[in-house]
């Protein structure tokens, strides 16, 4: 995705403005907050006008009493003001809250609806960084920024104002420096801005080779490459924490400047200030006033450097994370899209073409007609093309040329959620999400009862395997179904897809991590429920391309071949020399195997 153009001021602008915009349902809470702060912010600027005042008038009466009802005074203007300050607190704390998970909700939901085409060219790292990391830097921004920010301007301003009041002079000489604090907190603010960017780069690129590492961690133990492994993590880390510590710097030597200016200026207050109570200029209440309130100005005015840090952090992740949502599916559903229903199961390829994000085509001008329960095989080298037919099928990417048709309708011309439940797809990579046995073959269809899961796991031969697990279907799978076997986790997956019913069926080479054995009792229990389907499989077994209608081979993303077993048996070309070299033997060893173990 390509960044928002413009400069860079009016980027950052935004940027803030969009994170900002996530506000707005939540404009209740943001007036109550803003409510909480004006009373906070008007006790505590009480404090020193009452102070001051019961200075000057015990001295004039010289009753001292004054300063014991003001010190009760005192005491409830500060009750008050906790109050107001606890619920503005949690207020912004709640606010920030709701928007961080506002912003979690979306940017998931987006992931959820962007295809294959986007996913392919993502870390799965940087994205979760972007859905952790960069959205704890908003939720920073809103809880000690937004509402802090606006505290902080509205004490500045107060007490300027109050300053101005008390004595003109001082107060020119106490505010004197602001343009200049302002002008120098630009300048850190765009510097800490590229440092946090980079920072959260980092972040990203960290979590990826976590990511990576984890998942891929017996290929790791059995290359012996944990050091490898060990020493780019830690150099990614010490790109991250030099990052860290460089924002850490700029922000460290604004703080000891504001330490200096505001000590001169005190020296300077009570010089002047001093002189001009011994001329009678100015009372002691007064002078007592001003430097209370000073130091009031000294707080949020010392925090703009902290500020201008969190706004910073807020700009780079809040750039990273509408890079996400303002991403662009490759597959869009068409305005007016029909919802798919009543499919008898016709689907048609007519030239259709493809090419992955531009680069060379990867299909060729596919053509085929597949009528209703018809079983359709995809049979070709690794790289033919096979999966990506099946992949077009349900449209997680777009054909670049030509067009796909289930019963006379353009798959383009309906809704991706009916196309989709139409389709029922048993993938090559099995995943298993960290749940029941249950659950994860009801995950298509949630609502199934009982009776129907178990119905589908005996479809896919698994029922009795599950019946001696040790909770049966309420057994806790391990994550990506780390506890079972490649044969176990490839029937759980065609339980799963079977219970959705659909009337066309995917079979991604499902049988690829079962042995013969299993794989007979998986193809005999599918002969029944093809009945009525229209099925595509991708299989490198004899057993399964000799039950089929049409066999569709593949070379380089061309069909070469297209007809029955028995009929491209007769021909010279691609399937017969796979015949004699690989299916050949397959059949010899099936004559000898499977009556044995059928009669164990």
């Amino acid at each position: 995705v390509e960044r928002t153009a413009g400069p860079p001021s009016t980027i950052a602008m935004n940027i803030l403005l969009r994170v900002l915009g996530f506000l707005k349902p939540h404009k209740k809470w943001v007036l109550l907050a803003y409510v909480s702060l004006a009373g906070s912010t008007g006790f505590y600027l009480l404090m020193p006008w009452l102070l001051g005042r019961s200075i000057d008038e015990a001295v004039e009466q010289g009753d001292a009493s004054v300063l014991i009802w003001a010190g009760v005074g005192i005491m409830i203007f500060a009750v008050l003001r906790g109050a107001f300050a606890y619920g503005e607190a949690y207020l912004r704390e709640k606010l920030a809250q709701l928007v961080a998970y506002d912003m979690r909700a979306a940017i998931f939901e987006h992931l959820q609806r962007m295809s294959f085409g986007y996913h392919d060219k993502q870390q799965t790292g940087q994205l979760m960084s972007r859905a952790t990391a960069d959205i704890e830097g908003i939720r920073w921004f809103i809880s000690m920024g937004v509402i802090r920010l606006s505290y902080m301007f509205a004490l500045i301003f107060a007490v300027a104002a109050l300053l101005l009041t008390i004595n003109v002079t001082l107060a020119f000489i106490s505010l004197a420096f602001v343009p200049v604090l302002i002008v120098r907190g630009v300048l850190i603010s765009r510097q800490l801005r590229g440092i946090w960017t980079r920072a959260q780069e980092r972040m990203g690129d960290l979590g990826a080779i976590l990511q990576e590492s984890m998942v891929g961690i017996k290929v790791v133990k059995a290359f012996h490459r944990g050091e490898y492994e060990n020493k780019k993590f830690s150099d990614k880390a010490e790109d991250l924490a030099r990052e860290n510590l460089a924002a850490m710097q700029v922000q460290a030597s604004h703080n000891p400047l504001m330490t200096f200016i505001f000590t001169g200026i005190m020296v300077v207050i009570l010089w002047v200030g001093g002189r001009q109570v011994i001329d009678d200029g100015l009372t002691p209440g007064q002078l007592t006033q001003f430097f209370l309130y000073l130091a009031m100005l000294q707080m949020p005015v010392r925090m703009m450097g902290f500020m201008l840090n969190l706004g910073s952090r807020a700009i780079s992740s809040g750039e990273r994370i509408f890079e996400i949502l303002d991403a662009e599916s490759p597959v869009q559903q068409r305005p007016g899209a029909i919802a798919l229903n009543g499919v008898k199961g016709r689907v048609a390829m007519e030239h259709v073409s493809f090419e992955y994000g531009g680069q060379d085509p990867v299909l060729h001008d596919i053509s085929f007609v597949a009528e209703p329960g018809q079983v359709i095989a995809l049979l070709g080298a690794t790289g033919s093309g096979k999966s990506t037919i099946v992949h077009l099928l349900p449209r997680f990417y777009d054909v670049s040329n030509g067009k796909i048709l289930i019963d006379g309708l353009d798959i383009r011309d309906v809704t991706l959620e009916s196309l989709r439940r139409n389709i029922g797809i048993v993938q090559q990579d099995i995943f298993l999400f960290s749940a029941t046995v249950r659950d994860n073959i009801a995950y298509g269809v949630p609502d199934s009862d009982d009776d129907r899961v178990v119905w589908a796991a005996k479809a896919a031969r698994i029922h009795d395997f599950i019946m001696r697990m040790p909770e049966g279907y309420n057994t806790w799978v391990g994550e990506r179904g780390v506890t079972l076997s490649g044969g176990q986790k490839q029937r759980i997956s065609i339980a799963r897809t079977l219970l959705m019913d659909p009337p066309v069926l995917i079979l991604d080479d499902a049988t690829s991590s079962v042995d013969t054995r299993t794989e007979y009792e998986i193809l005999q229990a599918l002969q029944s429920l093809m009945a009525g389907r229209t099925t595509f499989v991708i299989a490198q077994r004899l057993s399964t391309l000799k039950n089929a209608d049409q066999i569709l081979v593949l070379s380089e993303g061309r069909i070469v071949q297209q007809g029955t077993h028995e009929q491209l048996l007769t021909e010279d070309g691609i399937y017969r020399e796979i015949y004699e070299m690989q299916l050949l033997p397959q059949e010899e060893a099936g004559r000898t195997i499977l009556p044995e173990e059928a009669t164990s």
